[in-house]
């Protein structure tokens, strides 16, 4: 398979715009695609403040934050994306959602091209039996802030080809991440193992055992975490922590991942975290 040059990223929220500040700081043209221009101007504010950020703190020559950002071109037209020869799909965590994306995108990319997806929970085996290229669609799964983070689970679908995780597991180390190839399965690693901790958080600040505050003072302190269970559900977002346990419960028919319904209510009362201002805690200016 050839070297990766072009790269299209569909979805221009926190990670959508993360995922093309790294691709563009790592020297590639990215086509950054969104439904409405407002969501890539903000896109693009925020890549130009990360950028700026970077640089004052020396990971970053300041003469490098204009020609980084010359490298993002923004589309609503998802025709324009023909040329990619792989797209990143970064739409919200609903699998209706995510199948429209790859459905556009299987008829409008090249042949060739890989069809990757940020999902954080739902099957890459699911999502190549949408596509006429199954063998080339993988899961490439980044973190929260994805220039910060180091991470990437590559996750291999029943059917994604020995060259098609070959070529994005190289390309995540151009990126200077570091990608851990994972297989198949709801949660994958990462949040198999993060949302029952976080829901069990929950329980216990519902059942009164103690405060938001003690329980990730407990992780914190005793568990040398750099921030608590429940300080990471408000950076992470609420609604995105139920709409995964969902699928891990429905994935695995186990009752064990079913949401906490205080999480319920807090998506229910619009507490999604800190990008509603108010979560487990309160982010108002």
């Amino acid at each position: 398979m050839a070297d990766i040059q072009s790269v299209a990223v569909i979805g221009a929220g926190t990670m959508g715009s993360g995922i093309a500040h790294v691709f563009a700081r790592s020297g590639f043209p990215v086509s950054l695609c969104d439904v409405e221009q407002r969501f890539l101007d903000r896109a693009l504010a925020s890549i130009r403040t990360n950028l700026s950020r970077e640089a004052a703190k020396g990971k970053l020559a300041e003469a490098e934050i204009e020609p980084t950002l010359t490298r993002i071109s923004t589309t609503i037209d998802r025709e324009s994306l023909a040329t990619a020869q792989l797209a990143v799909e970064a739409a919200p965590e609903r699998f209706e959602l995510k199948a429209e994306v790859f459905a556009a995108l299987d008829r409008i990319l090249p042949p060739t091209a890989i069809l990757a997806t940020n999902t954080s929970s739902i099957s890459i085996t699911k999502m190549a039996a949408l596509t006429r290229r199954p063998s080339q669609v993988i899961g490439m799964h980044f973190f929260n802030p994805v220039p910060v983070m180091a991470l990437v689970e590559v996750v291999r679908g029943m059917t994604t080809s020995e060259a098609t995780f070959a070529a994005v597991r190289d390309l995540s180390v151009k990126l200077g991440k570091t990608p851990v190839e994972v297989n198949d399965a709801p949660g994958f690693v990462s949040n198999r193992v993060l949302m029952p901790l976080i829901n069990e958080a929950a329980f216990a600040v519902m059942e009164g055992v103690a405060k938001p505050e003690a329980v990730d003072q407990v992780f914190k302190l005793g568990m040398a975490h750099p921030m608590g269970p429940l300080t990471l559900a408000d950076f992470i977002g609420i609604d995105v922590c139920v709409d995964i346990l969902r699928v891990l419960q429905e994935g695995f028919g186990d009752p064990k991942y079913r949401p906490c319904p205080l999480l319920v209510r807090m998506v229910d009362a619009g507490w999604l975290g800190r990008k509603s201002g108010r979560g487990f805690y309160s982010y108002e200016k």
